[in-house]
């Protein structure tokens, strides 16, 4: 086949207009054309008057070597790459599975399902140990926090099956780089699980976390069908770690109710927010290190205005759906100002998973039809900004010092919002002339259990570092100036944003293997390596295979 890539339409084209134009692209007679498939389709949108959509389209022709020979030179024109998955090939006696203990997975996230997935395509059998709830039930204790101001500490908006993606937009983009199209594994496995096949081509691909839910199910079945073993509500407290001659190698790990699993690969899908397991790893010595994170606040205007600021007169076109934005300032003190994680048509949730403290995040339905857009203004953090010992001497950072520099704006916010998991807010006006605010205005905010009104930049009080507040102050007029409206004085910020990423990295070498504990894999966002449904998903894949390599090296 051969594929055309960039193949420009009108925004608002006939559906009967691609084939013309792919035929009159590639120069031929229409009966030479026996089929066509559209891989990509993004739009332009530099020119709101007179947007266009763009085609990755894959042809299937009569003389397909007649064709490429007539368009040589022209890049957008190529043989279509293969982007099917190709890892799996062995039968599990390769692997000498039935000689050895099963392979266990630690989280059922994005990152923990495709890990088990492949290693189950595999037929290795894997134990996935998720000590959350299943899906359904998880999702009853999620709205138990926002309806009923209740939180389980161990089945919430971070910890479950499906990880914290379940509760989110659903994105499913990226910008790793995917040179053998694992993007496309994902998105194929997804569409299985019964995701629209549409996330197959659009841009930005999304399903939400309705679909969401019932995907996780799905392809839990999946990976229990190939004989894999999902375990819920199964809490690891410990690493059975061997010392020998060629250093510390992976054993197996226990669960807090004292039954011991044993394994010889071992691999670590914990999420950003798996802050006790974090400490115990570093008690046992796990190679970690910390990394920089980003702290902030959600800020929420109506859709209404960003898809104007955005598509102009198509605002509301059903092609371009609600419109998403993403900005960056670099403030006069240093800091990086960025939006993160933007919520078109969303809501604002609750997302801690401790008592007594905080958290912020943004979701969307699949039709992203609320009447609010929402996303993360936040602030980039360096282990400088909040190592805990004080020293300036350039000496490392402890790496579970990020997690309670965390702690302190969560515990902080709850105080703030006046309890009772309430977030504290301020409408972007009052927050620009540093004053408190007294009533919502145009916008009324999402989050629930609901925003105690105040002032988020009080001296000795104030919700997050001060560089930080300086640093959002000056972008929010700036990003005004990008899209307008943004920082008009009715739109509201709700704290805090602390969850961006995890603030350490559980270091891990080329092999895919914890720096000096062989057997261990550590992988996804909690370890540093994914940030994102997409990202998480990938890395699950390549972890998955590491670990096979591994196994088949070893005889």
């Amino acid at each position: 086949m051969l594929r055309i890539n960039e193949l420009r339409l009108p925004l608002n084209h006939a559906e009967g207009e691609l084939r013309p134009a792919v035929v009159q692209r590639l120069g031929i007679e229409d009966s030479a054309l026996k089929s066509f498939t559209v891989f990509k389709r993004s739009y332009d949108a530099r020119k709101k008057s007179a947007m266009l959509l763009i085609y990755t389209v894959d042809c299937e022709l009569e003389d397909e070597a007649a064709v490429l020979a007539s368009h040589l030179g022209d890049h957008q024109i190529k043989p279509t790459p293969d982007t099917s998955y190709k890892f799996v090939g062995h039968a599990p006696a390769d692997f000498h599975a039935g000689e050895r203990p099963r392979p266990v997975v630690i989280g059922f996230g994005p990152c923990g399902i495709f890990a088990a997935l492949i290693l189950a395509q595999m037929g290795l059998r894997p134990i996935v140990l998720e000590r959350g709830k299943q899906v359904r039930e998880r999702t009853k204790d999620t709205w138990g926090l926002w309806r009923e101001k209740q939180l389980n500490p161990e089945s919430n908006v971070q910890f479950g099956e499906g990880g914290a993606g379940t509760f989110s937009d659903g994105k499913l983009y990226s910008q790793i780089s995917d040179p053998r199209f694992l993007t496309r594994k994902v998105l194929t496995e997804f569409v299985k699980a019964g995701a629209p096949e549409e996330i197959l081509f659009v841009s930005k691909p999304h399903i939400g976390t309705f679909r969401l839910v019932s995907m996780v199910i799905k392809m839990r079945a999946d990976i229990e069908a190939l004989g894999g073993e999902i375990r819920f509500q199964q809490k690891v407290s410990d690493l059975l770690i061997e010392e020998g001659p060629q250093g510390r190698h992976i054993r197996g790990v226990m669960l807090e109710s004292g039954e011991q699993i044993r394994s010889d690969h071992v691999v670590l899908a914990l999420g950003h927010s798996a802050r006790d397991t974090f400490k115990m790893l570093h008690e046992r010595g796990v190679y970690m290190e910390a990394k920089p994170f980003s702290i902030g606040y959600r800020i929420e205007h109506p859709q209404s205005i960003i898809d104007k600021a955005r598509f102009g007169p198509n605002a509301g076109n059903e092609i371009l759906g609600a419109a998403d934005y993403k900005l960056v300032h670099h403030a006069k003190n240093g800091r990086s100002v960025y939006s993160f994680c933007m919520c078109p048509g969303g809501t604002v949730v609750a997302a801690t998973s401790e008592p007594e403290r905080v958290v912020t995040n943004g979701m969307s339905q699949y039709s992203r039809n609320e009447r609010n857009a929402n996303a993360g203004i936040v602030v980039g953090l360096t282990p400088e900004d909040y190592r805990q010992d004080g020293k300036t001497d350039g000496s490392l950072v402890n790496p579970l010092d990020g997690m309670a520099f965390q702690r302190i704006w969560e515990s902080r916010a709850y105080e703030l919002g006046e309890g009772g998991y309430l977030a504290p807010g301020s409408l972007v006006g009052d927050f620009i002339k540093r004053q408190r605010s007294k009533a919502f205005g145009s916008v009324e905010p999402s989050y629930k259990p609901g925003v105690t009104l105040t002032d988020l930049q009080q001296k000795g009080r104030g919700s997050l570092p001060a560089y930080a507040l300086e640093a959002i102050r000056e972008a929010l007029p700036a990003f005004g100036r990008q899209i307008r409206g943004f920082d008009m004085a009715d739109a509201v910020l709700t704290g805090v944003e602390t969850r961006t990423s995890s603030p350490l990295r559980i270091t891990r070498g080329k092999d895919y293997q914890s720096l000096n504990v062989k057997g261990l894999y550590p992988a996804g966002e909690g370890a540093g390596y994914a940030g994102g449904i997409m990202s998480a998903g990938v890395d699950g894949i390549e972890v998955a295979e590491a670990l096979g390599r591994a196994m088949l090296a070893q005889g």
